[in-house]
């Protein structure tokens, strides 16, 4: 039991050092705790690849936010526990959304065939340029975006990395501007 007070008082401390800047702190802080933080992403997500970025992100929230961690309300690692835990649930919704989203467009999609799959023909001339017309109609930095993902084939951590931009921003201009792009091309279902 002692030993896992000074545990929580020595991350407690950490925190408060983070909260300073220390990235010495830092460094410490995410040695004693990113092991149990990525198994609980695991957990919920069960993606390697999302939980590796899950995490990413949690350490980003925790470096900006470690001064407003009050240890009166609960231990540092419960802390940072709970903010992987809200991320997690935060990333498995928006699959969720993203795979209801592709459901809907494959059923809405100029050219689907009755299985619902994506007919095996190219576009026509006038599908291709409702797509180009669609994309110019989006700010700059959606369009941008969005001819990366999948012109460019890049994936949302490489263009974050690229335009220098959190990888939240990135996902989020993405999705708004398919968004918006489908609703653009809802007159050629």
């Amino acid at each position: 039991m002692l030993e896992r007070e000074q545990a929580d008082e020595v991350q407690a401390q950490l925190l408060r050092r983070i909260g300073s800047g220390d990235g010495e702190a830092m460094a410490e802080f995410y040695d004693q705790t990113a092991s149990p933080l990525f198994s609980i992403a695991m957990r919920i997500l069960g993606d390697y690849a999302e939980a590796e970025e899950v995490i990413q992100d949690v350490f980003v929230q925790i470096w900006e936010k470690a001064e407003s961690f009050d240890p009166m309300l609960g231990s540092a690692f419960h802390w940072s526990l709970s903010i992987a835990r809200h991320r997690s649930i935060d990333r498995l919704r928006s699959r969720q959304r993203r795979a209801r989203l592709h459901e809907e467009l494959e059923k809405t999609a100029p050219g689907s065939n009755r299985d619902n799959r994506p007919a095996q023909t190219p576009l026509n001339s006038e599908d291709t340029a409702a797509i180009r017309s669609a994309l110019k109609e989006l700010p700059v930095e959606q369009r941008e975006a969005i001819e990366m993902a999948f012109f460019g084939g890049q994936t949302h951590l490489e263009i974050a990395a690229a335009l220098d931009e959190p990888l939240g921003t990135i996902k989020a201009r993405i999705r708004r501007g398919m968004l918006k792009v489908r609703d653009s091309l809802q007159a050629y279902a």
